[in-house]
């Protein structure tokens, strides 16, 4: 899908909440530590499902894969799909059952002055911080490397200059 969809999705999204303002970059994120807890939870269910054979494994493997994703979403309190908008003053997060599909529910909306938006590379995905220098609240959003979800879209507006809203 391309950026434009996306952006026209989150655009399409708040106007159904009634929010008039205008989306630059949208991209798909998960919350962060999703990935690993996937992987953690695929590796253990895959281990314990091996005393079932080859089909007791790889249901194991999914089992600890799906488990691994929702324990991620909980602890996060984010739910473990979301589309991320930036707009010129604020950034949106919100619930989306996959990149392809209107959001339904906004989970966070905050302003872009005084938010500093640092990304951290680690080996499969890219972690965006977005932290407010006011109150020093945080919100770590996790995007795939894979350019289909477009998360690099929203890291580069969103870094390109942290000193301006």
């Amino acid at each position: 899908m391309s950026e434009e969809n996306m952006v026209k999705l989150m655009q399409d999204a708040l106007a159904a909440q009634g929010i008039q303002d205008t989306i630059l970059a949208a991209g798909q994120f998960a919350p962060r530590g999703q990935t690993g807890a996937m992987l953690a939870g695929g590796m253990i269910g895959g281990d314990l499902g091996g005393a079932g054979g080859a089909i007791g494994e790889g249901v194991g493997l999914e089992l600890g894969i799906f488990a691994g994703r929702v324990g991620s979403s909980k602890s996060s309190g984010l739910p473990s799909m979301m589309l991320v908008g930036a707009s010129a003053t604020k950034v949106y997060g919100m619930h989306a059952h996959s990149r392809r599909a209107e959001p339904d529910t906004i989970v966070f909306s905050v302003d872009r002055a005084g938010l500093t938006a640092t990304v951290h590379q680690r080996v499969n995905v890219r972690v965006l911080e977005l932290i407010h220098g006011d109150t020093q609240s945080r919100i770590e959003l996790e995007g795939s490397r894979v350019p289909l979800t477009h998360s690099r879209d929203v890291m580069d507006l969103l870094t390109k200059d942290n000193s301006k809203p």
